[in-house]
């Protein structure tokens, strides 16, 4: 079973629309004619054929490497909620290609709010306003609900 890399980054829904996969890295100019470029590869784990979350490379297309952060699964939540026969057992907040089911992807049941909203996070600093176009994130709309200020009250004490 292969790694099925560009519908994992397809799944994630980066905004890129100069992205492209290449083998399982994915690379992209987020903001057109900026000399930055982002690469986003797999982190692997001591284990074959196993991922646990995604490295994010920021470049330049004449100074190289400019920064590279680490984004683990387990961090983002991304398969808290898959368990199950195949993944509940010795490293569930990684996928293994080769325990996928047959016709599904390693990354079944994966959860991407979390990691995407790094990605988004992340990338809005060295590519502002890339994300404009792109879908709210979903993590910021579950809390965008006011909350109620306390009722003010004078009390006959006094405060220092």
């Amino acid at each position: 079973m292969s790694l099925q890399a560009p519908e994992f980054f397809a799944a994630l829904h980066l905004p890129a629309p100069s992205g492209t996969t290449v083998g399982t890295t994915y690379y992209a100019t987020p903001i057109a004619g900026s000399p930055l470029r982002l690469r986003i590869d797999f982190t692997g784990t001591q284990y074959r054929n196993a991922y646990g979350g995604l490295r994010l490379t920021v470049t330049h297309a004449e100074r190289g490497t400019i920064d590279a952060v680490a984004l683990s699964f387990a961090d983002h939540g991304t398969f808290r909620r898959r368990q199950g026969e195949l993944h509940g057992r010795n490293m569930p907040d990684t996928f293994n290609i080769t325990i996928a089911r047959p016709g599904k992807p390693s990354w079944e049941g994966a959860d991407f709010t979390g990691l995407r909203d790094a990605i988004e996070r992340y990338t809005g600093v060295w590519f502002p306003g890339a994300w404009k176009a792109s879908v709210p994130s979903r993590a910021a709309s579950r809390s965008a609900h006011a909350v109620p200020a306390p009722p003010t009250t004078r009390g006959g004490a006094r405060t220092r």
